[in-house]
């Protein structure tokens, strides 16, 4: 599918997406997947950071958390909705009971599993494309976190993390690929299967307050509010739920 494409698999890094900016900022645009065994400066969206482990989870059986970076020169039509379209192909690969957190994160039973973080880096003519995920493969400590974590382990007990590297990593390029030639718009109702903000009242970190409607073709969070109908996109808001909130 990718011709040219490599795997790297590396004990230790600050960040996968940070190591392959750099690499595609030097010249480097090669299809490539890297791993890392342990992340020092994990990041997530909005400068949020991602822990993908210390010494405390060191000793389970289990890897704490699978961490990796997919980089390729990508020229979709339309970039919106690429992180909706990454988020359903892990949860797709994964386990039924796995929901998407619009824009780029996946939980379990209002607990956050996974996350994603795209980045893009234009090198001459091409745009080169960084798609990271970091998936607790153990339950974390909740302690200082923003929200409650999960873990695979709950839904799929003895999973490691290149099992699930190898559920994971193939469908997510055939997703990618898909999305380059159609768009989010045909994955629009897979992605309202699996949507856990649905109906739910929400409230932006701009204030705007409002229930949950899905996503239109764009992918863009569409939010009743007393105003009205809105659209948020990524780029302008985060979203949360308001507590003890599931409305009809």
């Amino acid at each position: 599918m990718l011709p040219g494409f490599t795997v790297e698999v590396l004990p230790e890094i600050d960040s996968t997406n940070t190591e392959l900016m750099r690499r595609a900022r030097a010249g480097q645009t090669d299809p490539v997947l890297l791993v890392a065994e342990r992340q020092t400066a994990g990041r997530g969206r909005l400068g949020r950071t991602w822990s993908s482990g210390g010494d405390a989870v060191s000793t389970q059986a289990l890897p704490p958390s699978l961490t990796f970076s997919l980089g390729l020169p990508l020229a979709p039509t339309d970039w919106s909705g690429l992180s909706l379209a990454v988020g359903l192909s892990a949860v797709e690969s994964l386990h039924p009971a796995l929901q998407l957190k619009w824009p780029n994160d996946v939980w379990l039973q209002d607990r956050k599993l996974a996350g994603i973080l795209i980045e893009t880096a234009s090198v001459g003519e091409v745009r080169y494309a960084v798609i990271g995920v970091g998936i607790n493969m153990v339950l974390p400590d909740g302690q200082g976190l923003r929200t409650p974590p999960a873990a695979l382990c709950e839904v799929l007990p003895g999973i490691d993390a290149p099992a699930t590297l190898g559920l994971v990593v193939a469908p997510l390029v055939r997703a990618i690929q898909r999305f380059v030639a159609e768009g989010f718009a045909p994955l629009r109702q897979a992605f309202h299967a699996r949507d856990l903000l649905y109906g739910r009242e929400l409230v932006c970190s701009d204030g705007v307050v409002g229930v949950a409607r899905g996503v239109d073709a764009q992918g863009a969070l569409l939010l009743h509010t007393d105003a009205g109908l809105k659209k948020i996109t990524s780029a302008e808001v985060s979203v949360r739920l308001v507590p003890s909130a599931n409305l009809p």
